[in-house]
């Protein structure tokens, strides 16, 4: 065991300051004059890694830390804080002017052995946290980075071995997956609701602490024009999109356990979609907005599997990218038989008066084309308009949300082509792109958000087991047919590395009224050279591109065609 000692958080004394981390660290300061102990189990992992120890370490250089903060790193591994510290420091994003508070940073910390089903090894942590502290009333954080298979055990022995002494408090933070289905994820809450008060866990899913999905509260309810179509009368329908341009990468044999749907449809898709339908709350107090959460997703049927389209990525042979040449099958761990989805699209449909007949798409997928996630809003056609051409209706106004990357928000509309005679009509935007519009100004990542808001006891951006219960409901009988090998009707369709994903699923949204103009050009890009025409990489215009095209039965081929459209990220 490596001991630290306490230390006030600091901030790199080279580092600008904006007025958002000043005003947060006013926040947390306000709520900090105890001592606080932030353990880490899993501290060996790739989570603790990649992501919490980064995060805690970025928080600690901002200066946006309590004062006498602690950090106590715990696994089964015997490390050492070094060791644990070597592991990590790539991801840190380190500054050489940084050095000297990196090095307080890491005093800060130290590392505990000890199994995750033994009481004497939690007693032992316990009387170590202690000694370190100097005292039994810090308030202690319990982040647990584990695999769900040991939340049980660990959650038990902490609440009984590892709780200070009144006046402090604990707040257990719980990484995804919470279950597999509705049946364990309710187990696992009522052992929680055994050992813990609600108000004491926090559920993390780390997509609710992104900026654009917070700013949907604002959007929706701050804001008059929207105000009054957000609804069946005005919207066609809604898509929300999660895209990766990685695979597996050697997460095959845990990815396959859980699949596509419980990775990030039953979490961060729905708990947007929950944020884009609910009823406006009594107040911004985080139970107001997750009652309303709750109440909207209490009003969704089960998903039906006929509104259901999977894919599995197979390996593109032709790529010049090695890691685009291996499929999902080829990852170690995975079965060669799995017929695990790696790409699903999800029909939703919300029975209330707002929503009824307005679909709700929840699309992701794993190897595709770029890192993308956004919400699309598409409005209903301007009746009796006067601008159709031989039959040809105006392009649809739609509003997109960019969750990432290069958050924006832009409203897709109809404008009159400038220097036309006549009323030539064409799609442009209005455009709120972040970074353009507020230059200079940093932002926290969604972890530093979420790990301030358990420091300052806010539940807002975290999932209560109502939520969670709700959620499972509604895609736990159509994973039980995915999941069933027997089952005949689950098609599972191959779509090459790189690709947009599943034509199949893009001809369902226009099933649905979701329609493609085909004429929308960035504006960044109208202004290239005429000898170099502009891409057309928004992904409805893609599409499109596909759509008039001849559609080969070979979904392989339809998904290279929609390659070959040229969709890519907005800049």
């Amino acid at each position: 065991m490596s001991s630290a000692k306490k230390s006030s958080a600091g901030q790199c004394p080279t580092q600008e300051t904006d007025t958002i981390f000043q005003r947060i660290r006013t926040q947390v300061q306000k709520s900090s004059s105890n001592t606080y102990i932030f353990f880490v189990f899993g501290a060996s992992g790739d989570l603790a890694k990649k992501k919490i120890y980064p995060t805690l370490w970025w928080l600690y250089r901002d200066g946006l830390l309590p004062e006498n903060i602690i950090f106590i790193g715990y696994a089964r591994s015997a490390l050492t804080v070094e060791k644990v510290f070597q592991n990590c420091e790539k991801y840190m994003k380190l500054q050489d002017s940084e050095r000297d508070l990196y090095k307080k940073f890491i005093s800060i910390n130290s590392y505990v052995s000890g199994s995750y089903d033994n009481p004497k090894d939690f007693q032992r942590l316990h009387n170590e946290a202690n000694k370190i502290a100097k005292e039994e009333t810090a308030n202690r954080l319990f982040y647990l980075a584990l695999p769900p298979s040991v939340y049980g055990s660990v959650s038990e022995l902490i609440s009984s071995n590892c709780r200070p002494k009144e006046p402090a408090w604990l707040r257990l933070i719980v990484e995804k997956p919470f279950g597999k289905d509705l049946e364990s994820s309710n187990n696992l809450s009522k052992h929680l609701s055994k050992h813990y008060k609600e108000e004491e866990i926090y559920r993390i899913d780390h997509y609710l602490g992104k900026e654009m999905v917070q700013n949907l509260v604002v959007l929706r309810f701050a804001n008059r024009i929207f105000s009054r179509v957000w609804n069946r009368d005005s919207i066609a329908a809604i898509i929300i999109i999660f895209k990766e341009d990685i695979g597996t990468q050697g997460r095959g044999g845990y990815f396959d356990e859980f699949g596509i749907i419980r990775d990030v449809i039953q979490n961060h898709l729905m708990q947007i979609l929950s944020i884009v339908a609910m009823e406006a709350p009594r107040s911004t107090k985080g139970e107001d907005i997750r009652d309303e959460k709750v109440k909207v997703l209490r009003r969704i049927q089960p998903i039906k599997m006929e509104d259901v389209t999977l894919g599995q990525y197979v390996g593109d042979k032709n790529s010049s990218n090695e890691e685009h040449r291996k499929g999902y099958l080829d990852d170690e761990g995975v079965p060669k038989d799995s017929k695990t989805p790696t790409f699903a699209q999800v029909v939703m449909h919300i029975n209330n008066e707002r929503w009824d007949g307005v679909p709700f798409i929840l699309r992701g997928g794993k190897a595709l084309n770029e890192k993308k996630a956004e919400v699309r809003i598409q409005f209903r056609d301007m009746p009796g308009s006067m601008f159709e051409v031989d039959g040809e209706k105006t392009a649809r106004d739609e509003l997109v949300i960019r969750v990432q990357p290069n958050e924006a928000i832009y409203l897709k509309m109809n404008n009159k082509r400038p220097g036309e005679m006549g009323f030539r009509v064409e799609e442009t935007e209005l455009d709120l792109t972040y970074n353009e519009r507020y230059q200079g100004v940093k932002l926290p990542d969604a972890y530093e958000r979420l790990i301030l808001d358990v420091f300052m006891g806010h539940q807002i951006n975290f999932v209560r087991s109502d939520e969670l219960e709700e959620a499972w409901r509604i895609v736990t009988p159509v994973l039980s047919e995915i999941d069933d090998k027997n089952n005949k009707n689950v098609n599972v369709i191959p779509y090459p590395f790189g690709s947009s994903g599943l034509q199949e699923a893009f001809d369902i949204c226009s099933k649905y009224d979701y329609t493609y103009s085909g004429t929308y050009v960035w504006k960044d890009e109208r202004s290239n050279s005429q000898t170099s025409p502009p891409k057309k990489n928004d992904e409805a215009n893609s599409l499109k591109t596909v759509e008039r095209k001849t559609l080969r039965s070979d979904s392989s081929a339809a998904v290279k065609k929609t390659e070959q459209s040229g969709s890519t990220s907005k800049k």
